[in-house]
């Protein structure tokens, strides 16, 4: 259990035992606080975390990490020289900490914190199902093991800090997303975390406008090989499918698992067959051993997530009746849910962001179902110098797949144009400025047996769409 003596000796160096305070959580949002937690008020661009260090003490919070001293009645220990601080006999809470750096602070601590705990921990990265096959490993693990996992996609220099101080001596596996967005990030949280398992998904260009081109999304992806430590305690567990994660074995010391759908691949699946909105079937194949399997996964792209899960259950000693319990009691569907629309119209959610490979994932889904299928597609945003081709790309698909396909926003015509030069009916494609464009589009034109994919960036908001249809079901 996280004590007030532990953050007091990670701060300065120096034992604190006249500190017992049990430190309940960890937040940065003052109306997540509880009784007991830390609050870390951090300065963003939009709300400064010290001006709400009054409400987390109202609400409970015990200990306040700061960078200035905040006007209140409570006690205000000054760390920003941890060589000189002097630790009083008793330290009273509500308690003020003032550090130099808030977010390194809060770094700090959890690092100290995980060094403490006996726990292997499996960091995963990659450009797009980094939180799907999260869920699914830690459901997978979670078969023996006592397993803490990062909540949401708390996935950053502050979530992934905030997600290890929940580790408690109980836990026996820690199941860590790391996120990416330009190089040196994914090594700071593998610095913090030492993981022992890195799972990379895929490498897309997702994020490239921020990287700024793919050869940098894979060199800060390769981070946490780098930061396996070596064979046999280090596994690195990657996609054989794809060529730039496959080469990322010569970045490593760990021992290589492979996993995909060519028999090359250490754990690998054929005989693939989607179900539709029952899942997906597959075939299991680890050196002499073949397992029939059903998971209650969309899209034939969950194969891909499964056998990343079952992979870590393999190095992690599960046996295949554990692993294959674990993979079907999951609820794991993060990102793309089935909800009802109007007129008994079935639509697809997949609004939660999008990349040109989960696109055509949803795509694909898409085209194991019966019934007219509409897509409605956003644009695609952060692709950098991908941008065109990469949206171009799904219209391709989408010309195969759809019975009509309606485009959100400036760069979605270029699916529109690239769907139209497949071969898609003009009169079945239709281009439109915002998601309220295609909310009067859609209403009163759904009914029973039509099947509508939402879909696109975040920052289309389309999950107004969805939201609209869904009050008229």
């Amino acid at each position: 259990m996280l004590r007030l003596g532990v953050i007091l000796e990670a701060l300065t160096g120096k034992p604190a035992p006249n500190a017992p305070q049990v430190i309940t959580d960890a937040v940065v949002d003052s109306r997540l606080a509880i009784p007991g937690c830390l609050f870390v008020a951090i300065k963003g661009e939009k709300a400064d975390g010290h001006d709400f260090v009054g409400d987390a003490f109202e609400r409970g919070a015990s200990v306040a990490l700061v960078e200035r001293p905040v006007e209140g009645e409570w006690t205000f220990l000054d760390l920003r020289r941890p060589e000189k601080v002097a630790l009083p006999a008793e330290l009273k809470t509500p308690l003020c900490l003032q550090v130099r750096d808030s977010v390194a602070a809060l770094q700090q601590v959890a690092a100290h914190w995980r060094r403490q705990q006996e726990v292997r921990v499996i960091g995963i990265t990659g450009s797009v199902g980094k939180s799907t096959t999260k869920e699914l490993i830690a459901d997978v693990l979670r078969q023996r093991y006592r397993t803490v996992k990062n909540p949401g996609n708390l996935n950053n220099e502050i979530g992934l800090p905030l997600s290890l101080l929940k580790l408690t001596g109980g836990h026996e596996r820690a199941v860590l997303e790391m996120g990416f967005y330009v190089p040196g990030e994914i090594a700071l949280l593998c610095e913090i975390a030492q993981p022992q398992v890195g799972v990379v998904t895929n490498i897309s260009h997702v994020h490239m406008e921020r990287a700024g081109s793919l050869e940098a999304i894979v060199k800060g992806k390769g981070e946490l090989l780098e930061a396996l430590p070596p064979a046999p305690e280090g596994v690195a567990i990657l996609n054989h499918d794809e060529p730039l994660v496959r080469g990322m074995a010569g970045r490593t010391k760990a021992r290589v698992f492979y996993y995909g759908l060519s028999p090359q691949a250490d754990l690998w699946a054929d005989e693939i067959e989607g179900l539709g909105l029952e899942g997906v079937r597959f075939v299991l194949h680890f050196g002499e051993e073949a397992l029939h399997v059903r998971v209650p996964l969309l899209g034939r792209h969950s194969v891909h997530t499964a056998l990343r899960a079952a992979a870590v259950g393999l190095v992690e000693g599960l046996t295949w009746q554990e692993i294959i319990r674990g993979l079907q009691s999951s609820h794991t569907q993060l990102r793309l849910v089935a909800v009802q629309g109007p007129g008994g119209a079935l639509i697809l959610d997949d609004t939660y962001n999008a990349a040109p490979p989960s696109t055509l994932a949803a795509l694909n889904l898409l085209d194991d179902l019966e019934g007219r299928r509409i897509a409605v597609l956003g644009d695609m945003l952060e692709l950098g110098a991908f941008e065109e081709r990469g949206h171009r790309m799904v219209g391709v698909r989408a010309a195969d797949v759809v019975d009509e396909l309606i485009c959100v926003g400036p760069r979605a015509r270029w699916i529109a144009d690239e769907a139209l030069r497949a071969g898609l009916d003009p009169d079945k494609v239709t281009c439109v400025e915002d998601s309220q464009q295609a909310i009067d589009l859609l209403m009163g034109r759904l009914g029973q047996g039509d099947v509508v994919l939402v879909k696109g960036s975040r920052g289309m908001r389309m999950d107004r769409i969805v939201a609209a249809l869904e009050e008229r079901a």
